[in-house]
């Protein structure tokens, strides 16, 4: 196939090894990926804010720079909810919707693209780690994934894969919600924290880039010794 990567704006600007990683892991598994530059932000802070008409724009500029792509994977379920469950919302009663609904049908998380889509669990990756995932909240509750990664990091060879009480629980970040909220930001993320430390794991593992700089950030400042690594990040390696 022929994948055009969505790089969201988190991966872009903070943890571009992200995005690196998603396209030598579909690569590696003999599709060909495309990065298409004119692709900005998906329009998430503005919509999440009440500010449709804000976010519509950026919207419509998605429509516009995916036109005509075979499949749209995203490694952020957060991004790929936005684009794939609220673009047909956002854009419902405009000459765009039609093609709002289109892009949303051709449009994945990373995980889920691999599992679901491609048919594919065993992506070659090898990681003698101790791991623990964290479900983000998009993800989880927008698009329904909860065994998609789970089973992609179970046939990592050398991996060891712990679940953590917590693995459902929201992790404060929230996008704006960790600015406006920041105590109550601070609250979730030591209930989060915690239950990832007691799973005694080597790395906290997600499919949401933003998740990850939350549960880093904290587990830095509290100097544990737990590492955030991005899904894609694992499954591209072959140590």
């Amino acid at each position: 196939m022929r994948i055009s990567l969505f790089v969201p704006c988190f991966v872009d600007q903070l943890t571009p090894r992200v995005g690196v990683a998603a396209a030598e892991v579909l690569t590696r598994l003999g599709h060909e990926v495309e990065f298409r530059e004119a692709q900005t932000c998906c329009g998430q802070p503005s919509f999440n804010s009440g500010q449709w008409d804000v976010a519509r724009p950026a919207a419509v500029r998605a429509l516009e720079v995916f036109r005509g792509a075979e499949a749209v994977v995203g490694p952020s379920g957060s991004c790929v909810a936005m684009m794939r469950v609220f673009y047909p919302q956002l854009l419902e009663g405009t000459p765009h919707e039609a093609e709002a609904r289109d892009l949303a049908s051709r449009t994945f998380e990373f995980s889920e693209f691999l599992v679901r889509r491609l048919g594919v669990e065993d992506v070659g990756a090898r990681f003698a780690k101790k791991v623990t995932y964290h479900d983000g909240c998009h993800a989880l509750r927008e698009l329904r994934l909860k065994e998609e990664p789970r089973r992609l990091l179970r046939a990592v060879k050398g991996l060891e894969l712990v679940e953590t009480e917590e693995a459902e629980s929201c992790c404060g970040f929230g996008g704006l919600f960790s600015a406006k909220f920041p105590m109550i930001s601070t609250a979730m993320v030591q209930v989060k924290g915690g239950a990832l430390l007691r799973t005694g794991a080597d790395y906290v593992v997600s499919s949401d880039p933003s998740c990850l700089l939350q549960i880093g950030g904290w587990l830095s400042r509290e100097g544990k010794p737990v590492l955030p690594l991005h899904i894609a990040e694992v499954l591209a390696r072959r140590d």
